[in-house]
């Protein structure tokens, strides 16, 4: 975990507030919201070169992993954020969209690092990686027709036009660069750091553009805080249950607690600029998530070194 990484939360609240004091400056603000597309299509193009997608193939050999993980995240996560949802943000239809988006999206990145800190099994948790991506680009049209449609501000032709546009897009150039590149991969090592870059330049833009839009919603930071919180404590018991009922080693109970705990905010977060320019209270969700989610895994992955060596 180099430097870049250890202070990923800091550029966030670095980020937060450049945008807001930009959003301050009219002229600013009045452009900031055309750099945020493109700034988002540039992030996922780098995040996808990352991505070793020639591994799914070797992610299948430990199969009690790939399935227990799999049901974890695209069948018990779904209804779980669902029931949450419904129980607590029911009168908050936009919050409703943007908890429902994030938490069917598993992480594609960060979740390495934790995994790393929880001496988890670091091969294992890459391999289920390029399959975790792949599945929730198909899955996430049915999700969203199944959780959010009931709430009102879903047009599902604007959420699958943003998919293909935002999503697939930058997934097709990047496969085409590492084709390009298939002799030459070091130098794709070389951006690494690119998708953080250009996700707090996206953070910059969003805030600079809705300047007002933390502020003005604090009331509502706190209900969402205790259910992101609790959705965490309560998939981290699961996991571990899951882990200990399939005899899994304890780095491997470790991998499967952290590929099933970390979220996807910058797709989720891509989807929903896309689709729902004019509802920021989604985009607000998905920009105050890794805050509250990068600490709660630095916890867990502290928590779960401890756990193991105590057993």
């Amino acid at each position: 975990m180099n430097l870049v990484e250890k202070l990923y939360p800091l550029w966030i609240i670095m980020a937060v507030g450049v945008g807001v004091l930009l959003g301050g400056v009219s002229s600013v603000q009045r452009i900031a919201l055309e750099f945020v597309t493109p700034l988002l299509i540039a992030m996922l193009f780098f995040a996808f070169l990352q991505i070793p997608m020639m591994q799914i193939r070797q992610g299948f050999s430990h199969r009690r992993f790939v399935w227990s993980s799999v049901t974890l995240n695209f069948v018990v996560t779904p209804l779980l954020a669902w029931g949450l949802a419904a129980l607590f943000l029911a009168d908050y239809p936009a919050l409703w969209i943007g908890f429902i988006m994030l938490m069917v999206t598993p992480c594609t990145d960060w979740y390495i690092i934790f995994t790393q800190m929880a001496k988890g099994n670091v091969g294992l948790s890459m391999s289920i990686l390029p399959l975790n991506l792949v599945m929730q680009l198909i899955l996430l049209p049915l999700y969203f027709y199944l959780f959010t449609s009931t709430t009102g501000l879903v047009e599902m032709s604007f959420v699958l036009e943003s998919i293909v546009f935002v999503l697939f897009l930058p997934f097709i150039l990047a496969l085409i660069v590492k084709r390009l590149f298939k002799r030459n991969q070091h130098l794709l090592v070389k951006v690494g750091g690119a998708p953080i870059f250009f996700l707090c330049l996206t953070i910059v833009a969003m805030f600079a553009s809705q300047g007002t839009l933390l502020f003005n919603n604090q009331y509502l930071l706190g209900r969402l805080l205790a259910v992101i919180l609790l959705f965490f404590v309560l998939m981290f018991i699961i996991g571990r249950l899951t882990g200990r009922w399939l005899r899994f080693s304890n780095a491997d109970k470790a991998s499967l607690n952290m590929t099933t705990l970390a979220r996807n905010s910058p797709i989720a977060l891509a989807i929903a600029l896309t689709a729902f320019p004019n509802e920021p209270l989604i985009a607000f969700v998905l920009i105050i998530a890794p805050l509250i989610e990068l600490p709660v895994l630095s916890v867990v992955a502290f928590a779960i070194a401890l756990l193991d060596r105590r057993e």
